[in-house]
């Protein structure tokens, strides 16, 4: 089945996704393009352009793709000034006998890569980070927070609150030729660490692809999904002889085994060989979308509440 699964924010994406697979492309360049759209959208602060930046004022954006066919995949993490980490993970993928790349080198692999730089923090976004920093701290401490020796007791102070700064837009498909990819791209916990690197670009941790099963994707706290490796169990799962449903059940369940310090939403979206799909959420309703080459318009779908401890 040609399909495209995708989290709500994707949806500014998803037509051109679709055309992609109409025309006879991949799955992987159908969720480069639909990934793109999303990363140039300001209006999006948890993705590329417009992010919310880490607790010093920068954007930092991470991204991964998989190939499903081969298991191939490309990630970048930490990559400021570059508004398309996913083509850029696609890049590293193609071109590079390695997986991930993180920070200076990401950004220097990519001048390489004819990419061009660009300033990604929004006056939207600016005015956001110091609102909520200002909650915490006197203007002079903001003003001279890069000098600060414990920088950490701030960021344990300013994302105390994770229902409100993080997500993700993640998306799979599969194309005419049953082929089965997946692409993630984040601008992270908002106000994070600077370097922070959560589940996204991690392979196995937010994304996982397998044609001779099916995929798997996250949003939300990516240091649960990193914990309990959640995309990755998953494609195993099902692997094992569950139900596309069962599977995510237990990959959900499974992060009741995190202490309560990793706490904090958790989503994904799943897809198995035989196209079929599902969401679920440890929050209560949320949705996301799909969308099959036979639709002209993408429907919403609920995601399957599992409470999580």
């Amino acid at each position: 089945m040609t399909i495209i699964v995708t989290s709500k924010n994707g949806l500014v994406g998803i037509q051109a996704a679709m055309e992609v697979l109409r025309d006879g492309g991949s799955a992987l360049d159908a969720i480069e393009a639909g990934i793109r759209q999303v990363e140039t959208n300001p209006d999006d602060h948890t993705v590329g352009y417009g992010g919310y930046p880490n607790l010093l004022g920068q954007v930092e954006l991470d991204a991964s793709i998989m190939d499903g066919r081969t298991l191939a995949a490309g990630a970048v993490g930490a990559v400021r000034d570059y508004p398309h980490p996913i083509s850029i993970a696609r890049k590293v993928m193609e071109y590079l006998p390695h997986v991930l790349l993180v920070g200076p080198g990401a950004e220097r692999f990519a001048a390489e890569m004819g990419f061009e730089q660009e300033d990604l923090l929004t006056e939207a976004a600016r005015q956001v980070w110091q609102e909520r920093l200002r909650a915490n701290m006197s203007d002079e401490t903001l003003a001279q927070l890069a000098a600060q020796p414990d920088l950490w007791r701030w960021a344990k102070t300013v994302t105390s609150d994770p229902e409100q700064v993080g997500c993700t837009v993640n998306f799979i498909a599969q194309d005419a030729q049953g082929n089965i990819g997946a692409g993630v791209s984040t601008s992270g916990l908002a106000w994070k660490y600077p370097g922070r690197v959560g589940d996204s670009p991690i392979i196995g941790a937010g994304i996982y692809a397998d044609n001779r099963y099916g995929a798997a994707t996250c949003t939300g706290v990516g240091e649960m999904a990193l914990r309990a490796g959640t995309a990755r169990s998953v494609v195993l799962y099902l692997k094992m002889g569950f139900s596309l449903t069962g599977a995510g059940q237990q990959a959900m369940a499974d992060l009741d085994d995190l202490t309560a310090s990793a706490g904090g939403r958790m989503n994904l979206i799943a897809l198995d060989s035989a196209g079929g799909h599902v969401g679920f959420s440890n929050a209560k309703d949320t949705t996301y979308l799909y969308m099959t080459a036979a639709m002209s318009e993408p429907e919403e779908a609920p995601r399957l509440h599992f409470p999580t401890r």
